[in-house]
């Protein structure tokens, strides 16, 4: 009974196999492994040294990888993020740091540091891959087997479709609760239009609070405003008509796109917070789940990152500079965003001394429990290593590499990026099955984490445990399950998607 399913799921993917083009992928590589890093060697003075030469490990790595998915035959958002983040933030900048010894923060390590540092994030990538490929294999098993497997934990959780009610029930809430914290809080809306730092400088959310409520605080307003905005676009066309649901939609969305250009601008959030609210919003759209509209758009989003976002923190101080364009390379070498790398060699000199701290796993997961309740409490990872550096600036970066690093040394590595890779491959791979199902999680939350996870891997963990955790856990407390059914084949497509409601302007199915 399954075999007509099955045999139109293998149909479908020996044409999409014919999608990848060697032409294609030849011409990316030779982009992104030899261009590029020319571009940045050509216009500065170069040290040859180990570390560099092992440095074009990692850019060739990435750099494969990231050619690989943009012209794969299937939309893979999580991989995408991953691998444009390893190969701008730990492929490229490394290039320009150790060719010319010029790094974005004061302290330096040694030439053995520095090589042990490459290893260090070559040793994450190739777990990453291997974890990948494994779940690749798995995934081709099951499908190839005569009689589907049930769906697992992780399916039956991204398969879960968004309600109506419940979202609606967000929506109200949404627009309350902020139009209450926002109107309690010194500066009220112009604060959100000035500058982080004087969101900051204000006391951010409220007079005598600490920082962790502050910014608990804060997230709780942006979070649930953007799920609200996104849930409200693409929530599902109802079996027996929607004409309540028009009625909330055009009463609601006027009013969630301007709650969302309060709290959720570049102005007030952070750069990559309010990029991935844009890049969710846009990859969200049904027609850029097909391989060719996602292969344009993703290429102008990595030109974007590579030559526009160095200069997008216009708006982060008061005291605002002009503007000066300088070479990709010097980027690189002085800004503080794409400290990464170097935090990486910070982090293995404090390792050397400190050794390796196990419990320390437990601080990103507990995030909510309180200093007054767990004195032991681990400190954020940027700002230890920072500490030790000895810098008076303390919010800096602690990548997902130096982080598991210091849990236990190389071995932790392996695990944790093994673990993610078949993760991120097995997300991946629901939400290529579950692509015509409008209104399910993992059409939602995929695209959200895919872009999120940028700050995810640049860390540190503990910093961003809260809105990760919001991120997950509000689109599953809007949805309800889904009927458990047989596993469909991994390219077998619904004789019948449910479409999404047709009201301008919310970008649902022609």
């Amino acid at each position: 009974m399954f075999q007509p399913e099955y045999s139109l799921g293998r149909e479908v993917g020996m044409q999409d196999a014919r999608v990848r083009s060697v032409a294609a992928v030849s011409l990316w590589a030779v982009v992104l492994t030899v261009l590029l890093p020319g571009l940045i060697l050509q216009s500065q003075p170069v040290q040859m040294s180990v570390a560099l030469a092992l440095q074009a490990v990692v850019v060739a790595h990435t750099g494969g990888a990231l050619a690989r998915v943009l012209t794969a035959p299937t939309v893979r958002l999580v991989a995408f993020g991953f691998w444009v983040f390893a190969y701008i933030w730990l492929g490229l900048a490394p290039v320009a740091m150790l060719a010319s010894d010029v790094y974005p923060w004061p302290y330096r390590t040694g030439e053995r540091t520095a090589v042990a540092a490459v290893a260090v994030v070559e040793l994450g990538l190739l777990a990453y891959s291997a974890g990948a490929a494994l779940a690749a294999r798995r995934e081709r098993d099951l499908a190839a087997r005569p009689v589907p497997a049930p769906p697992g934990l992780l399916e039956r959780g991204l398969s879960r479709r968004i309600a109506p009610w419940r979202l609606l029930a967000l929506c109200v809430l949404a627009l309350a609760g902020t139009a209450l914290l926002i109107s309690g809080q010194p500066g009220r809306l112009a604060a959100y239009f000035t500058s982080r730092q004087a969101i900051t400088e204000v006391g951010a959310m409220n007079n005598g609070q600490d920082a962790f409520m502050q910014s608990l605080l804060s997230w709780s307003l942006s979070v649930p405003a953007f799920w609200a905005l996104l849930g409200l676009l693409r929530i599902p066309r109802a079996p027996g008509g929607d004409r309540w649901l028009r009625g909330a939609r055009w009463l609601l969305l006027p009013a969630l796109v301007a709650l969302n250009v309060v709290v959720n601008n570049p102005i007030s959030k952070p750069r990559f917070w309010a990029g991935m609210v844009l890049l969710a919003l846009l990859f969200t759209v049904p027609r850029l789940c097909r391989t060719r509209p996602f292969r344009v758009t993703a290429a102008g989003l990595l030109a974007v990152l590579l030559f526009v976002f160095p200069y997008s923190d216009y708006f982060r101080y008061s005291d605002r500079e002009d503007v000066a364009v300088v070479s990709l390379a010097e980027q690189f070498t002085v800004n503080g965003d794409y400290d990464a790398f170097q935090q990486v060699q910070t982090g293995l000199d404090y390792a050397g001394e400190h050794g390796f701290s196990p419990q320390d796993v437990l601080g990103p997961p507990l995030f909510m429990v309180p200093r007054s309740m767990w004195p032991g409490k681990p400190d954020d990872t940027g700002k230890t290593l920072a500490e030790y550096a000895g810098y008076e600036f303390l919010n800096l970066s602690a990548p997902l590499w130096v982080e598991s690093y210091l849990w236990g040394g190389p071995l932790a590595v392996v695990v944790v990026f093994s673990l993610f890779g078949a993760a991120a491959r097995r997300v991946d791979d629901i939400r290529h099955r579950l692509r015509d199902r409008a209104g399910t999680v993992a059409a939602l939350l995929v695209p959200a984490f895919a872009f999120y996870q940028m700050v995810f891997l640049r860390g540190s963990l503990l910093g961003i445990a809260g809105p990760l955790t919001l991120l997950v856990v509000i689109p599953l407390l809007i949805s309800t399950p889904t009927a458990r059914a047989s596993r469909l084949p991994s390219s077998a497509v619904p004789s019948a998607p449910i479409r999404q409601a047709s009201i301008p302007g919310t970008g649902g199915h022609p």
